[in-house]
């Protein structure tokens, strides 16, 4: 079996005889469940209580924003940290610290009396979630040492991990609809709670020995490099290629640059840099972010298509859209066994990219009433999604050693975060100029920019103007979203070539 490249001080560990995991290290994993779930919903847990908060706290335009934004930034800036503390503090503490700092910012969150309370907790909440989801990754190597389980475990934790993006706003359309705004934060508490009665018990303590000196400098050299680049990218698609976020994404871009040339000259850096020259890290981690490119990407216009063309109310919108999430509980599992039974992981992984792609190019024959091709090419795309993570984190994290999981975990979070940026600046760069190529001059200038734009337009006109204008910017829409689905469709292709050739030689630790 082909072994990776490792730091030497993990030698010992890597060299330990796997042992299969029994009841209680299958039940701590339903435990951990719960508040990766709830991680990932709470990216769109906020989707409709907007409006009641609005009413509620009068935000300015600007508090709104980060409302919505502070939590995704914060838990992006902070991963690559809480990635490499877990592993110098020990990854059951910090995921229980975590839990302490998610519950408390939830209850804060539900009864803020003002935005910039609110703000400030789901900044907290975002400080919550990086303990908690490199954490949970971290710990899952640690528990399940046997290859064969391991494999099934990870495929669970995609699943899920995918699976709650998806709940998120139906949770909160149904919360909103029968409780106040803040009974979709409360969500969390008894899930934290269960955590931490249940996760000092059966989640076992697990650290690098020789840590060294935890690096300060590179905590805020990461922060800068992280968070301009996807503040730019996320402003992109609505706003266009303004020079204010070309030039963000240049400053993270060099603070990137300062952040690795920090790594390769610390004596204690924050990230190893043997960690991402380990045989197959850095391909799981590029291919990683082309996955989560095509996610997002994707799901930038499918709510869209579902609320704005199709007419649906955003309650339904949320639940039609949950109803290709059924087979994704069924793509980990479904995947880990082809991989058991002797499927190379590289074709496996070719073969999600390419399910991916047939998901896009499914979406680039929609035309202005396709509901059920538009479920099956989303249906499709989650499927692939989940069968390429689950391979990508096993392969990752088995060749990463396991003094280093938790930062391990904290790098593929991260690339998660920067793919679903790109795949929102790019898949929404190209649908937002092909809209603006189809709707005629003669438009009012509103609605020649955006879909949003057009509808509010249309509420102002006569009937028939009203009409004929909706129907115009439908099209307009459906064509950017068909060529969108396109571009999205090359890239996952070429990607499926590309995991076929760097991942078919490479194997993962047998323990």
């Amino acid at each position: 079996m082909t072994n990776s490249t490792s730091t030497t001080d993990s030698v010992g560990a890597d060299r330990a005889v796997p042992t299969r995991a029994g009841r209680r290290e299958w039940t701590a994993l339903g435990v951990l469940m719960l508040p990766l779930m709830l991680v990932s919903m709470d990216v769109s847990v906020l989707y409709f209580a907007t409006p009641a908060i609005s009413t509620d706290l009068h935000p300015s335009g600007t508090q709104q924003l980060w409302i919505y934004d502070i939590y995704a930034f914060v838990l992006a800036g902070l991963l690559m940290t809480m990635g490499s503390l877990g592993d110098r503090i020990g990854r059951r503490k910090l995921l229980i610290m975590g839990a302490v700092a998610f519950g408390g910012a939830s209850l804060l969150a539900a009864y803020a009396d003002s935005a910039g309370t609110l703000i400030a907790a789901r900044a907290v909440l975002g400080i919550g979630g990086a303990t908690l989801m490199p954490s949970t990754m971290a710990l899952l190597r640690t528990m399940f040492t046997d290859p064969s389980q391991r494999t099934k475990a990870i495929g669970l934790w995609s699943g899920v991990m995918t699976g709650g993006l998806a709940l998120g706003s139906v949770m909160s359309g149904i919360l909103v609809e029968h409780f106040w705004w803040g009974s979709v934060f409360l969500v969390n508490l008894p899930a934290m709670a269960l955590l931490l009665l249940l996760g000092p018990v059966l989640l076992p303590e697990s650290k690098d020995p020789n840590p060294g000196r935890f690096d300060w400098l590179s905590v805020p050299l990461s922060m800068a490099a992280v968070l301009p680049v996807i503040y730019g990218l996320k402003e992109i698609p609505s706003e266009g290629w303004h020079p204010l976020y070309v030039v963000s994404i240049a400053v993270g871009l060099l603070f990137a640059v300062l952040f690795v040339q920090r790594q390769r000259t610390a004596a204690s850096p924050l990230i190893p840099p043997a960690l991402v020259k380990g045989r197959g890290f850095a391909p799981a981690l590029v291919l990683n972010l082309v996955a989560a490119l095509g996610m997002m990407g994707s799901a930038i216009y499918t709510t869209q298509y579902l609320q704005s063309v199709l007419g649906k109310s955003p309650l339904s919108a949320a639940l039609w859209s949950l109803l290709p999430s059924v087979f994704i509980g069924l793509a980990g599992p479904i995947t880990a066994q082809l991989v058991q039974r002797g499927a190379n992981r590289g074709y496996v992984v070719a073969g999600g990219f390419a399910a991916m792609a047939g998901g896009f190019s499914m979406l680039a024959l929609l035309g202005t009433d396709s509901l059920w091709l538009l479920l099956a090419g989303a249906g499709v795309l989650a499927c692939g999604m989940v069968a390429i993570s689950s391979q990508l984190v096993d392969l990752a994290m088995s060749n990463a050693p396991v003094e280093r999981a938790g930062t391990a975990g904290s790098l593929i979070e991260t690339s998660t975060e920067f793919g679903g940026a790109f795949g929102m600046a790019v898949l929404g760069s190209v649908g937002t100029a092909l809209y603006r190529h189809e709707m005629p001059a003669t438009a009012p200038a509103g609605a020649r920019e955006t879909l949003g734009g057009a509808l509010a337009t249309a509420d102002r006109l006569p009937a028939g103007a009203s009409r004929s204008l909706l129907v115009t910017a439908r099209e307009a829409f459906t064509t950017g979203m068909n060529g969108a689905a396109i571009a999205g469709a090359v890239i996952l292709a070429v990607a499926a070539v590309g995991a076929a050739l760097t991942l078919r030689r490479i194997e993962v630790r047998d323990a």
